[in-house]
C-alpha cells in the first residue's frame, strides 16, 4: 500500500547519494529542466581517455560496429521497462545507477552524452493502481467492517492521466521537479526548435548531461499515418520517436535504445526459430515479423525500428539492445561504444557477401553433405587440392608476396612470425605431400564402425564415427581445410589480416576442389570485420573452436567462448631436462633444435632443466656457448641464480612462454625433482628428458603428465605431420576428447545406431520375455567407411 511508496521515495534518496558519492554529480536547478553536470576531467584521473579521434563529419552514419568507437555525441534512450522494476513496485534504482555510471565514464572520455528517459506512464500506472487499490480497500473495510480485498476491479487507466501521476516520481529521481519536457510543438515550431537546440548545445558545452522526456500528460495522440514520413516529419508519440528526432536534431553520431529485449529478432522473441539480428539494413523490413509490445512501454519493437531507420536516414547510427539483463546492464552501453556485438546494429552499408551467420549456416548445410560422401569421394577432393597447389603455385606465391611486403612495411611483425607467414615452393611441395598422405587416411574415418554389439536376439548396436559439426579455426590458414575435409567437418576460417591475400587464393583453391562433389560451401573464409571474440558468441551455430596463436589469444578465446568447447592449449611451456647421464652430443643437438629451430612455435623449449651435477661440468659450458652463439637470451631460475656470482637476469616467473630466442635455465637435484618442476610450472604440452639411463628415462615417461613426453628427441617433434597424422589443426592439452597433436581422429566423435525388430524396453523388464546378451561382434572390414553419419 502507501507504505511501499514511502520506501520507494527513500530509495530515491539512496540513488541521489550513490550519484553524489560515486560520480561527484553536481545538480543544477532550474524551473524548466533537469540536468546533471559531470565533474571536470581532472576529477577522473583514473578513467582511461580515448586514443582515437572522435570528431567526424556528420551526415553519414557509421558503416561498421568497430567505427562506433569514434562516436563523439551519443543519445542513450531508456525504455519504460529499463526505468521501472519488473515487479511493478517502483523504479529500478540500481539499474539506473549503473547506467548513470556508464554515461559518466563516457562523458569524461570527451564524449557528449544525452539521455532520453521513458517511464512516466508506466510509473504512473503503477502508482495509480496502488492508490486505487488502497482507496478501494479502505472504502470496503468501512462499508463491511472487514478489511478484505475482494471483488475489486480496476478502471481502465488513460495514458495521459498515468503520465500526470508518474511524472512527479520520475522528476524526483532526477532531483526534485526539474526535467526537460518536450512535445511535437517544440520541434515543429521553428522558434521553439531553435531555442531547444540552443539550450541543449549550451548544456553540452558546459559538460552537462541533459535528460529529456516527452510531456506525456499533455501531448495529443498522434494522427494516424502521420509520423515517420520523412526527415522533417516525425510525430513525438513516444520516446523512441523522441530519441530519433533529438538525435538527428542534435547531429548525434550514435543512438543507443535500451529496452527489455536483446535486440531485433526476425520473428517474435521466444518463438521457434526466432533469430537475433546482429545487423539490420534498410529494406529488410519485409523479412521481420513483429511481436507484442513491451509489458510497460507504448511503442513496441516496430516503433523502435521505424524510429531507428528514421535516425539512420538522418545520419545517426543506431543500436537497439537489452538494458534490463542483470549480467550485462553494468557494461551494455560501454560495450556498444567499444564496438562489441551487443544488440542489433543498424547500418546503411550492406556487405557485398553473406554475413558470418549466413556463412555458418551455409557451412553447416554443406558440411552435412560432405559427411555423407563416400570415403573415396572425400579423398578425391583432397587429391584435387594437392594438384591445384601445384597448378596455381605462381598465383599463390604472388599473393603471399603482397602479404609479406605489407607485413615488412608495417614493421610490427617479429622475424619468427614473418618466417611463418612466408610461403615458398618447398613449403607448397610439403603441403601437397601432406595432402596426399591425409587423402589416404581419410579413406577410413567418417562412418567407420568402431564397435558392434548384439544387445539381444535381432537387436544390434553399432558405434560409428561422425564429424563434430562446424569448426572455427582462428586465426588460421586454409591449409587447415585438409583435415576438415577428411573428417567431414564444416569449417569457418578466420585468418589474420597479415595473410589476407594468401588466404583468399587458397580458399578459392579449396572451394574449387570441393565443387567436384557439390559441397563448395563447406569451407568458409570469414573476411568481414568480425573479431574472434564476436564469433565466440555464436554458440548455437559453432560446435568447436580450435585457437591457433599466442597463449594470450588462446586464453582470450577460452574466456569469450562460454558456450562453445575450445580445443587447444593456453600455453606452450615446454621443458627439456638434461640428466647427469646424458650424452653431450645429443644434448647440444636437442637443446639447439628445441629452442632455435622455430622459437615462436608452441612446441619450442622455454625452460632448460639441468641436473645439479651437470652445472660445473664441461657439458654445461658447451650448452651455454651454443646458446650464446645462437643469440639466445638466458634468464636464471632462482636456484640457478644462487649458484652464480654474476648471474643472468632472474626470471619473474618460471611459468613463462617466451616465444622468441629466450629461455630460462633452472637447476634440479634429479629426475624426480624435474618431474615436480614440470608439473608445477609446465602447461602439459611437451616435455623432454635427455639421458642414456633407460630406467631413468622410462620413469620420466611414465611420471610426466603431459600430452607429449619424449626421450632423447627434440620437443619440436610434437606435431601432427611429424606424427604421421597427415596434418594437424592444433595441439590439445585437455584431458577430454583429443589430446596432443589433433589430426583426423581428434575431429571425430561417435554416435550410436540401434537396429531392432519391434523391440521395446518393457520386453526386457523382470516380467518381460527377453534378456540382454551384450555380446561383442567383430567389425567386418566391408563395413568400414560404407555407412555414413546420415
Amino acid at each position: 500500500g502507501a507504505g511501499g511508496w514511502y520506501l520507494t521515495n527513500l530509495a530515491y534518496c539512496c540513488l541521489h547519494l550513490l550519484l553524489f558519492t560515486t560520480c561527484e554529480v553536481t545538480v543544477l536547478k532550474s524551473p524548466c529542466f533537469s540536468i546533471y553536470q559531470l565533474p571536470a576531467a581532472r576529477h577522473w584521473s583514473n578513467v582511461p581517455f580515448l586514443t582515437v579521434p572522435l570528431a567526424r563529419a556528420h551526415g553519414k552514419s557509421f558503416a561498421h560496429r568497430s567505427d562506433l568507437r569514434r562516436a563523439k555525441r551519443i543519445v542513450v534512450k531508456l525504455g519504460s521497462a529499463v526505468v521501472t522494476r519488473g515487479d511493478e513496485c517502483g523504479l529500478a534504482l540500481g539499474r539506473l545507477a549503473s547506467i548513470v555510471e556508464q554515461v559518466a565514464m563516457l562523458q569524461n572520455q570527451g564524449r557528449e552524452m544525452m539521455i532520453v528517459t521513458s517511464g512516466a506512464v508506466a510509473f504512473g500506472k503503477q502508482r495509480l493502481r496502488h492508490e486505487i487499490l488502497l482507496s478501494q480497500s479502505v472504502r470496503q473495510a468501512l462499508h463491511s467492517g472487514q478489511n478484505q480485498l475482494k471483488d475489486m476491479s480496476l478502471p481502465v487507466l488513460e495514458a495521459r492521466a498515468c503520465a500526470a501521476a508518474g511524472q512527479s516520481g520520475l522528476m524526483a529521481l532526477y532531483e526534485f521537479n526539474i526535467e526537460i519536457l518536450v512535445t511535437n510543438l517544440d520541434f515543429h515550431d521553428e522558434q521553439k526548435r531553435r531555442n531547444l537546440n540552443s539550450t541543449l548545445h549550451e548544456l553540452l558545452r558546459m559538460n552537462i548531461v541533459p535528460i529529456i522526456n516527452t510531456n506525456d500528460a499533455v501531448v495529443p495522440p498522434p494522427e494516424p499515418n502521420s509520423d515517420l514520413q520523412g526527415v522533417n516529419v516525425i510525430s513525438i508519440k513516444d520516446n523512441d520517436s523522441l530519441a530519433a528526432r533529438l538525435a538527428v536534431e542534435m547531429r548525434a553520431d550514435l543512438l543507443i535504445a535500451l529496452s527489455d529485449v536483446e535486440g531485433l529478432y526476425d520473428s517474435p522473441p521466444g518463438t521457434d526459430d526466432a533469430k537475433l539480428l546482429d545487423t539490420f539494413y534498410p529494406g529488410d523490413q519485409q523479412s521481420i515479423t513483429y511481436g507484442t509490445k513491451s509489458r510497460v512501454g507504448i511503442g513496441g519493437m516496430e516503433a523502435k525500428v521505424k524510429a531507428a531507420l528514421w535516425a539512420l536516414q538522418g545520419g545517426t547510427s543506431v543500436v537497439i539492445a537489452n538494458g534490463t539483463h542483470p549480467k550485462v546492464t553494468g557494461h551494455v552501453i560501454t560495450d556498444i561504444v567499444e564496438g562489441k556485438k551487443v544488440g542489433t546494429f543498424f547500418s546503411e552499408v550492406k556487405p557485398a557477401g553473406p554475413t558470418v551467420e549466413q556463412q555458418t549456416d551455409m557451412a553447416r548445410t554443406a558440411g552435412r553433405a560432405l559427411a555423407s560422401l563416400l570415403p573415396e569421394q572425400r579423398s578425391e577432393i583432397i587429391y584435387t587440392m594437392a594438384d591445384l597447389l601445384t597448378e596455381k603455385r605462381e598465383e599463390i606465391l604472388s599473393a603471399n608476396k603482397k602479404d609479406m611486403e605489407f607485413a615488412v612495411n608495417s614493421g610490427r611483425m617479429p622475424p619468427p612470425l614473418l618466417k611463418r607467414l612466408s610461403l615458398s615452393s618447398s613449403k607448397l611441395n610439403s603441403l601437397a605431400i601432406g595432402l596426399r598422405q591425409i587423402a589416404v587416411s581419410s579413406q577410413d574415418s567418417v562412418g567407420r564402425v568402431v564397435r558392434r554389439t548384439r544387445v539381444a536376439n535381432n537387436l544390434e548396436l553399432e558405434q560409428i564415427t561422425v564429424p563434430i559439426g562446424v569448426l572455427l579455426v582462428a586465426p588460421s590458414r586454409v591449409s587447415h581445410a585438409r583435415t576438415s575435409i577428411a573428417s567431414g567437418n564444416a569449417l569457418l576460417l578466420k585468418g589474420g589480416r597479415e595473410a589476407a591475400n594468401s588466404n583468399r587464393v587458397l580458399h578459392e583453391l579449396a572451394q574449387e576442389a570441393l565443387s567436384i562433389h557439390g559441397v563448395r560451401d563447406a569451407i568458409q573464409l570469414v573476411s568481414t570485420r568480425e573479431e574472434v571474440e564476436d564469433l565466440c558468441r555464436l554458440e548455437k551455430m559453432i560446435d568447436l573452436i580450435i585457437p591457433r596463436g599466442s597463449s594470450q589469444l588462446v586464453r582470450d578465446i577460452q574466456r569469450a567462448a562460454k558456450g562453445i568447447p575450445v580445443l587447444g592449449h593456453s600455453e606452450g611451456i615446454c621443458h627439456v631436462y638434461v640428466d647427469h647421464e646424458a650424452s653431450l652430443d645429443k644434448v647440444i643437438k636437442i637443446v639447439r633444435d628445441s629452442k632455435c629451430d622455430y622459437p615462436a612455435a608452441c612446441n619450442a623449449m622455454e625452460t632448460l632443466l639441468i641436473h645439479r651435477d651437470v652445472l660445473r661440468s664441461p657439458m654445461f659450458d658447451q650448452i651455454i656457448d651454443m646458446l650464446r652463439t645462437e643469440n639466445v637470451k638466458v634468464h636464471a631460475g632462482p636456484r640457478f641464480a644462487s649458484y652464480l656470482t654474476f648471474s643472468p637476469s632472474e626470471v619473474k616467473s618460471l611459468r613463462t612462454e617466451y616465444g622468441d630466442l629466450e629461455c630460462c635455465i633452472e637447476v634440479v637435484d634429479g629426475m624426480l625433482e624435474a618431474v615436480d618442476h614440470i608439473h608445477k610450472y609446465g602447461s602439459s604440452h611437451t616435455d623432454v628428458i635427455v639421458t642414456e639411463n633407460e630406467e631413468t628415462a622410462e620413469q620420466f615417461l611414465q611420471l610426466v603428465d603431459s600430452a607429449c613426453v619424449f626421450w632423447n628427441t627434440s620437443s619440436r617433434f610434437s606435431d601432427g605431420y611429424r606424427f604421421g597424422l597427415g596434418a594437424e589443426v592444433g595441439i590439445s592439452t585437455a584431458r577430454i576428447h583429443a589430446r596432443g597433436p589433433v589430426g583426423l581422429e581428434g575431429l571425430l566423435t561417435t554416435k550410436w545406431v540401434l537396429r531392432g525388430d519391434g523391440h521395446t524396453a518393457a520386453d526386457f523388464s523382470e516380467q518381460g520375455s527377453m534378456k540382454y546378451l551384450h555380446e561383442n561382434l567383430p567389425v567386418a572390414p566391408s563395413l568400414h567407411g560404407q555407412r555414413t553419419s546420415n
